[in-house]
């Protein structure tokens, strides 16, 4: 019998990493030593914000995205804190608004001016105190507005709410205590409703943020984990650690059962972290190694084997942290379907590495970028502090597109079944596109149309779109909400006009049957 090799067809296959030139790096950075196991970086489309050496407290810079080059060495600082400063997050809404942690146990929200920095940044917007010792992490909410999480060295995490006036914020709205060590490492699901944590005491768990409970946690005895991160609606947890000889090590887990995973692999003997990122839009995995040049690339599949190696970027230039600009910021013309900006501390450099699809064609290529998170929040914090789930709102990457709202997602009995899964969401993205244009007056002519469902039997009528109730809900009061309403009633359109059409043909071939009876009779 003869073997046959298995290929797997995939347009990523043949993603490279592509660094850029001197003139588009950012020079002259003092990139700060401390040895803290975060990015140390944090990017949008608007700046570059990295952690910065300073004398009798806490600062970083942030730098306009397109001012390349050498750095004034006197270039103005954000420099508010008491300590080293541990973590930055840009707010995923707001690209003028960043917040950061220090050792001095507080975490600060920053405006950034939209014009050049002239003089240091001391005030901040607001200011959390809760914290009893050292916050190492911070991570803003996927889908929900002002909602920010916060992990100290007093083993809690905190759930802030920024939307109340007051500029000292002393209460967090949570307080989850269910760690006994440090946590190492904190990811959200698609929606927000699940956080998976990575602890110093060897355990992944998998909890309700908002009832505090633990819904799911495991360790195992040859994987000490360092970082997880959830796969987005893949229902699986991804863990970077060491292995019991020391050995960093790669680990998949199945979200409902922790007890063992489903994929273990040693990569190699270096002592640096491993950071995974996650690309849901494409479902490609990156390792990035602490302390080496190495970028991993995988791609993600929900059957065996899991996990499909791509290919590796090199580098001689040892990275410190690393920043991921958003998609939105991504130059599609080029094919670039992820952007990395990568601290080198040795040369005092910051450098974008552009991960590219080649493709001959210089025009869209929408096989390779489908609808990704908007920059505009799906839920109030009121709303999701209640128990609301929605996922993100979607946007189509084409210039010109608009954003597209996602349904309602409310609670299920099982907390820990998503949603939506990946076959659903790409009949969604179908289903619903960005480019359906209509004029405005159609919309009202939609919803008198609409009215012909509710004559029709009650056997018949499917007035629900996706668990949502398209008759009984309140009018729209934002444009969004207007564009939501209207791309649902355009789905019950066409799907009355295929109804009518089956109709037709129903009433057809009764037609030709009674005349057909009517001729037999007649002989």
């Amino acid at each position: 019998m003869s073997w046959h090799p298995q290929y797997r067809s995939s347009k990523f296959r043949h993603v490279y990493g592509k660094a850029a030139s001197k003139d588009k790096c950012y020079d002259c950075v003092p990139i700060t030593h401390n040895i803290n196991d975060n990015h140390f970086c944090a990017v949008n489309p608007s700046f570059i914000a990295v952690v910065t050496e300073c004398v009798g407290g806490g600062a970083f810079l942030v730098i306009p995205i397109k001012q390349t080059g050498k750095l004034d060495p006197h270039y103005p600082k954000v420099c508010g804190h008491k300590g080293n400063v541990l973590d930055i997050k840009w707010n995923p809404f707001n690209d003028f608004v960043i917040a950061s942690c220090s050792e001095d146990a507080t975490v600060k929200i920053w405006d950034i001016p939209n014009q050049l920095l002239k003089r240091n940044i001391t005030t901040p917007k607001k200011e959390l105190l809760g914290h009893a010792r050292r916050v190492g992490l911070i991570e803003w909410h996927p889908t929900a507005d002002n909602i920010l999480f916060s992990s100290g060295y007093d083993y809690k995490i905190m759930i802030w709410n920024l939307g109340v006036v007051d500029a000292v914020i002393s209460n967090p709205v949570k307080i989850l205590d269910a760690h006994k060590d440090v946590v190492l490492s904190m990811s959200f699901n698609t929606d927000g409703s699940l956080l998976a944590t990575a602890c110093r005491d060897r355990k992944i768990r998998v909890i309700d943020p908002r009832a505090g409970t633990v819904l799911q946690e495991g360790s195992y005895k040859s994987h000490r984990v360092n970082k997880v991160s959830f796969l987005g609606n893949m229902k699986m947890l991804f863990s970077t650690g060491t292995s019991r000889w020391n050995n960093r090590q790669i680990a998949l887990w199945d979200q409902n059962d922790l007890s063992v995973p489903l994929l273990e692999e040693d990569l190699d003997g270096s002592s640096g972290l491993l950071f995974p990122v996650y690309d849901s839009d494409t479902h490609m995995l990156y390792v990035v190694g602490k302390g080496d040049g190495n970028i991993r690339y995988y791609e993600i599949s929900p059957e065996k084997p899991y996990l499909n190696y791509l290919m590796e970027y090199h580098s001689h230039l040892p990275q410190k942290g690393i920043g991921m600009m958003p998609k939105r910021g991504l130059d599609v013309a080029a094919c670039e379907i992820f952007r990395f900006y990568k601290l080198i501390p040795t040369k005092s450099l910051i450098e974008p590495i552009s991960m590219i699809v080649p493709r001959r064609s210089e025009s869209y290529q929408a096989d390779i970028y489908p609808l990704t998170a908007a920059a505009q929040p799906a839920l109030t914090a009121e709303e999701w502090l209640a128990g609301i789930n929605k996922g993100p709102l979607l946007v189509s990457l084409r210039p010109g597109s608009e954003a597209v709202k996602s349904l309602p997602q409310f609670p299920d009995q099982e907390p820990l079944t998503e949603a939506t899964d990946l076959s659903q969401q790409q009949e969604a993205q179908g289903r619903i596109s960005v480019e359906d244009k209509q004029k405005p007056r159609e919309i009202e002519h939609g919803r008198k149309r609409l009215k012909v469902e509710e004559s029709l039997p009650e056997n018949q009528q499917t007035c629900l779109s996706n668990g949502f109730d398209i008759f009984q809900c309140p009018p729209p009061k934002t444009e969004s909400e207007l564009l939501q309403m209207y791309y649902r009633q355009q789905e019950e359109i066409r799907r009355l006009r295929e109804l009518v059409i089956q109709r037709d043909i129903q009433i057809k071939q009764l037609s030709l049957e009674l005349r057909n009876l009517c001729t037999d009779t007649d002989d």
